[in-house]
């Protein structure tokens, strides 16, 4: 009893502490604690397993775009998306005690966060390493304590890692936000009547001329708006592409029941991975 009430009160995310998921994780569960995982797979498993209650996963980036892997690896995951969170990326310049801008002659960070600083890595004249990730960075440039080194992370990371931050807020875009998705092992059945709902799924279309404009075209008549859609190959001839949607509505509301019914009629397959409240971005276009 012990050990589930412990795993009620876990939530695991990719990456070392410090890193922007753990950030997440601590804004929006404060109760709870964070278990870092090596891969996403990893961190999936610790929730179909039961060692965590949720799994806190990033899937798109305002300026880097989709994170890699996810929409091949949630299908399949046996889990459900809950709850969705757009965290603000505040990115920290960090470095060793002691250490200033002038000293610096590299930074190490995750290609993303690199590929979003690159105003200030040109202007400092940096040489740019790419690490597995944000935080883990971090770590490494506090064990090395070279003065000459930094690292692009989380003000987070910094404390947990005992780095300065030389500047802060060093992201060439403002609005640099990233949209994680919250998985656990039930399906959450939210009341449209409390307040938008978001639905999620994967389909894949007929092998018939413009199957994809047919099996959409329910939502278009039936007034449902699709906020996303993106396609990726999973096979390895090239030859069968899956699509991932987010729209708006609930599928027991007449609207979204009709348009999911003329998808399913033109596709192959369907499939639901979650329906859970949008988050208030969503309408205010800011984070709460």
């Amino acid at each position: 009893m012990a050990e589930a009430a412990d795993a009620s009160r876990l939530i695991a995310f990719q990456g070392s502490p410090g890193a922007y998921s753990d950030l997440a994780c601590r804004g929006v569960y404060p109760e709870m604690r964070t278990l870092p995982c090596a891969s996403f797979e990893d961190a999936f498993t610790a929730v179909r397993d039961g060692r965590t209650a949720l799994a806190m996963i990033p899937i798109e980036n305002s300026v880097a775009g989709r994170v890699a892997d996810i929409h091949h690896l949630m299908p399949n995951s046996g889990l459900h998306i809950v709850a969705e969170h757009f965290q603000r990326v505040n990115h920290h310049l960090l470095a060793p005690k002691g250490a200033t801008l002038g000293e610096l002659t590299s930074v190490r960070s995750h290609v993303q966060a690199l590929s979003q600083c690159r105003i200030l890595i040109r202007e400092l004249g940096l040489k740019a390493v790419v690490h597995a990730d944000t935080a883990g960075a971090a770590a490494e440039v506090a064990a090395r304590g070279d003065p000459t080194e930094a690292a692009i992370a989380s003000a987070l990371a910094g404390e947990i890692y005992g780095l300065d931050s030389l500047k802060v807020g060093i992201e060439d875009a403002e609005h640099n936000t990233t949209r994680f998705v919250i998985l656990g092992r039930e399906p959450s059945d939210p009341d449209p009547a409390a307040g938008p709902v978001m639905t999620s799924l994967v389909f894949r279309v007929r092998s018939v001329p413009a199957a994809l404009y047919k099996a959409l075209g329910g939502f278009a008549t039936n007034g449902v708006n699709i906020t996303k859609l993106e396609s990726y190959i999973i096979d390895g001839g090239f030859t069968v592409a899956q699509f991932y949607a987010d729209i708006e509505g609930h599928p027991d509301q007449r609207p979204v029941r009709l348009a999911l019914e003329e998808l399913s009629f033109f596709s192959r397959e369907v499939r639901i991975l979650g329906v859970y409240p949008a988050h208030s971005f969503r309408r205010q276009g800011a984070p709460t």
